[in-house]
C-alpha cells in the first residue's frame, strides 16, 4: 500500500504523450521548477513524445519500496526477528528517521525529490497550520501509524506471504468503506472480491506430497497484521479525503509534500507511547544492538529513507497519471517486489503461492478499473426529456 496522501482528483494517463504530463499536474510535488519548461523526451522514428521524468520516477518508484523491503527485513532480523519483541521499536524508529528527513526540508526549505527525474528541486515552505488544523488531521497521523506499523509486523513475519495478503487491501478497503463511511464498492467490485480473496486463501495452502491432500499453512501473524495494516490504510484515505475538504486547510499546509511530511510526522508522535507501553522495558537492550550492530545502523537508516522517498514517488506518479496507469504500475510493483524478497531471503513461492498470488493481484488490478470499464461496456441510459 503505497503511504501517498492525495487530497486532489487525479488527471488523466499521461505517460507517453507529447506533452509534459508530469509537469501539468496540479500537484506542488509535480510542478514544473521553471514556468514553461518542458522535461527531458526521447523520441524514435517519429512516435510519442516519452515523458523521461516520470518513467524515471517510476523507476525509482519501485527501487525504493524493494530498498524498504531488503533493509526493514535485515534491520528486523538484526533485533532478533517476528519474536524478539522489538518489532514496535523497529517500526516506530523507521517513522523517526522519516520525521528528521521532513524536518531537515522545512529547515533548507528545498525539497530535492524532482531530482530523480533529472529536474531542479524545488522550494518546500514550513505549512502555516493552525492548532485546528492539527488537531483535524490527528486522525490521518493515527491512521498512518497503525498501518506502517502493522505492515512492519506483516513482513517481520514472512516477507513473502506478507506481501500476498497487502495485496488484498481492497476487501478490507471495500469493509471499512461500507461500514463505517456508507459508501459499498460496487456490484463488479464485490464479483473481483471473491476472486482476491480466494488467491490468498489459495496461497495459504499447503499440499503433502505423500496424501496429494491441502491443507491451511500460513504464518498467522502475516496474517492478522496484514489485515490489520490493510484496514487502517482504507482509514487512512477515507480520513484524509475528509481532511481535505475543509475549507483553506489545502493552502496552509502547502500541498502534497507538506501533508505527506506533516502526516509522518505526526506518526511518529502517536507511535513512540505506543512503542514505549509495549516494549518499553526492552529500550536498553535495543541500545545495546544499535550501537554495536552495523546490520541495524543501515537497516533502520535505509528503511526509514526509501520508505519516505518511494512513497513520496508514489504520490508524484499517481498524480501525473489516470486510475489504469496507477493500477497497472502498483500491479507490477507487487509482482517485482515479491519476486526481489524471494531473491533476498532465499525463500522459494510454493506453487500455490504463486497461483494464489497471481490470481488476487490480478484481480487486483480489475478491481480498480472494473466500474470504468463497466461505464463504457454499458453506458448509462440517457434520461429522456
Amino acid at each position: 500500500a503505497s503511504g501517498a496522501t492525495l487530497g486532489e482528483s487525479r488527471p488523466r494517463p499521461a505517460l507517453a504523450l507529447g506533452r509534459p504530463s508530469v509537469e501539468a499536474a496540479p500537484s506542488q510535488l509535480v510542478a514544473a521548477a521553471q514556468k514553461g519548461a518542458r522535461p527531458p523526451a526521447v523520441r524514435g522514428g517519429g512516435g510519442p513524445q516519452v515523458d523521461v521524468p516520470l518513467l524515471l520516477y517510476f523507476v525509482f518508484w519501485y527501487v525504493g519500496n524493494m530498498f524498504y523491503n531488503k533493509y526493514n527485513t535485515m534491520a528486523l532480523k538484526a533485533v532478533g526477528g517476528k519474536y524478539s519483541g522489538l518489532t514496535m521499536t523497529v517500526s516506530t524508529l523507521q517513522l523517526g528517521v522519516c520525521t528528521l528527513y521532513a524536518c531537515l526540508l522545512w529547515l533548507t526549505k528545498v525539497n530535492p525529490i524532482k531530482l530523480f527525474g533529472l529536474q531542479l528541486p524545488e522550494k518546500m515552505a514550513l505549512p502555516k497550520t493552525t492548532k485546528a488544523d492539527l488537531v483535524n488531521t490527528l486522525p490521518v497521523g493515527f491512521c498512518a501509524a497503525a498501518a506502517h506499523s502493522a505492515g512492519v509486523f506483516c513482513l517481520g513475519a514472512d516477507p513473502l506471504f506478507g506481501q500476498i495478503v497487502k495485496a488484498g487491501e481492497p476487501v478490507m478497503s471495500a469493509f471499512v468503506n461500507t461500514v463505517f463511511y456508507g459508501k459499498p464498492p460496487s456490484l463488479a467490485k464485490v464479483f473481483c472480491l471473491l476472486f482476491i480473496v480466494g488467491g490468498v486463501g489459495f496461497a495459504s495452502l499447503k499440499k503433502n506430497l505423500e496424501t496429494g491432500a491441502y491443507k491451511l499453512k500460513f504464518d498467522e501473524r502475516a496474517l492478522i497484521f496484514g489485515m490489520i495494516g490493510n484496514s487502517f490504510a482504507a482509514f487512512k484515505g477515507s480520513e484524509n479525503k475528509k481532511l481535505m475538504t475543509k475549507e483553506g486547510i489545502k493552502d496552509r499546509i502547502g500541498g502534497v509534500a507538506n501533508q505527506f511530511a506533516l502526516t509522518e510526522v505526526l506518526a511518529f508522535l502517536i507511535s513512540l507511547p505506543v512503542m514505549y507501553a509495549v516494549e518499553g522495558s526492552k529500550w536498553s537492550e535495543f541500545c545495546s544492538l544499535v550501537k554495536t550492530s552495523r546490520d541495524l545502523q543501515i537497516g533502520l537508516a535505509v528503511s526509514g529513507m526509501s520508505f519516505y522517498i518511494y512513497n513520496e514517488l508514489a504520490t508524484m506518479t499517481i498524480k501525473a497519471t489516470g486510475a489504469v496507469t496507477s493500477s497497472v504500475a502498483n500491479t507490477a510493483k507487487r509482482v517485482i517486489v515479491m519476486v526481489y524478497m524471494a531473491a533476498v531471503t532465499g525463500k522459494v513461492l510454493t506453487e500455490e503461492q504463486k497461483i494464489g498470488a497471481a490470481v488476487a493481484i490480478s484481480f487486483v488490478l480489475v478491481y480498480s478499473v472494473i466500474d470504468d470499464v463497466v461505464k463504457k461496456v454499458f453506458p448509462p441510459a440517457k434520461k429522456k426529456d
